[in-house]
């Protein structure tokens, strides 16, 4: 698992596998799924995405979010559309 994330400010912090969790988490609970299937969601997502950390030292957090992005919108289009309306209600679209 890496052991640092780079921030879009080129800082760096300790790699943290619980905020990759709570940022689907969070994007989940802007559904109407059932609580089983936004459960079923974080556990999956962030499986493949610490899968994919488990190859680097660090890793960019745009790296991570695209990562994200790309598996919600394979497995459950609905909450990458809640992540990236979020995103823009809070100003943060790149």
């Amino acid at each position: 698992m890496a052991n640092f994330v780079i921030k879009k400010d080129g800082t760096k912090e300790p790699f943290d596998a619980e905020k990759i969790k709570k940022s689907i988490a969070g994007a989940t609970q802007r559904t109407d799924l059932t609580e089983e299937r936004k459960n079923e969601i974080v556990e999956q997502v962030s499986s493949t995405v610490l899968q994919m950390t488990g190859e680097k030292e660090e890793i960019k957090t745009t790296e991570i979010k695209e990562k994200i992005l790309s598996e919600l919108d394979t497995i459950e289009p609905s909450v990458s559309e809640s992540w990236r309306k979020y995103e823009q209600e809070k100003g943060k679209v790149e």
